[in-house]
């Protein structure tokens, strides 16, 4: 299994020489399981250049959506294989509320964009479940769901291919002022030891109390998270669209700093546009 940051910022992109060493593209993440099925996490402004390098092939497509927040959707319309004659796309929808299931297509319509969803040239599919589908198969891997914390629903993803577990957790405020959909205590034990876990680490200190409840979670709390989880690797990712290189250099010290105090047997990293794990 492959795993492949296409974009890594929260709310919406970021611009500039001093975006450039993390990336300013919204949440796309694009996984290759070992039977070479090709699943693709979120569709925000990331997925355009991931579009491009899947346009030379004729296999199906899995998109898997947390929810429909514009930086989630917004790269699907100009997405390329969604214009080849016949690509199979399949579009999985997040656990929203309310349930908008084609909301990523809708986009494509009335005065939003030119061109109508209907008239793409793909074959795509929104591939809903019922609600109490926890699990199931795409390709050779077995996919686990989780409900996020964030405002209007949505889902975490959690992938398994030949026994590597990469598990997307982005846009989970862990500690929320509201009715929590998913327990800290839960995220312990969903995590358990998994290979790679993406989480949301959009904010820092300085950001509270404004943003609480805003529907993402502190650096702090995501590392904490991936310690108790006792997690093998961890992707710090939803980077603000304010959080400069050197902003999430500073902050990537601080942490390998807390690591070797602690002694936890952990890698923690911020990921950034382009990065590639294998498993």
């Amino acid at each position: 299994m492959q795993v492949k940051f296409y974009g890594v910022r929260g709310s919406m992109p970021a611009s500039g020489p001093e975006f450039v060493k993390y990336g300013g593209n919204t949440a796309c993440v694009a996984i290759e399981l070992s039977d070479g099925t090709d699943i693709i996490l979120d569709s925000g402004t990331g997925i355009v250049k991931l579009g491009d390098e899947l346009f030379s092939k004729t296999t199906p497509i899995h998109l898997l959506l947390t929810h429909n927040h514009w930086d989630h959707i917004q790269g699907f319309p100009f997405f390329t294989p969604a214009y080849q004659k016949k690509r199979k796309i399949f579009i999985t929808p997040g656990q929203t509320e309310p349930r908008e299931v084609d909301a990523v297509l809708k986009q494509m319509s009335g005065s939003w964009f030119p061109i109508n969803y209907k008239e793409l040239m793909a074959d795509v599919q929104i591939r809903t479940l019922p609600s109490e589908t926890e699990t199931w198969k795409i390709g050779c891997a077995t996919i686990s769901r989780k409900k996020i914390n964030h405002p209007g629903g949505g889902s975490a993803y959690l992938i398994e291919d030949q026994g590597a577990r990469v598990a997307y957790v982005t846009d989970n405020e862990l500690f929320p002022p509201y009715p929590t959909a998913t327990s800290y205590e839960e995220w312990i034990e969903f995590l358990d030891g998994v290979d790679l876990l993406i989480h949301d680490a959009q904010y820092v200190d300085k950001d509270m109390p404004v943003k609480h409840g805003w529907g993402h979670s502190l650096i702090d709390q995501a590392v904490k998270l991936a310690c108790e989880a006792k997690v093998k690797q961890c992707a710090l990712y939803s980077h603000d669209y304010t959080r400069t290189d050197q902003d999430i250099d500073l902050s990537q010290q601080e942490i390998q700093d807390f690591m070797i105090q602690q002694k936890v047997n952990c890698k923690i990293f911020s990921a950034f546009e382009g990065q590639v794990i294998k498993f």
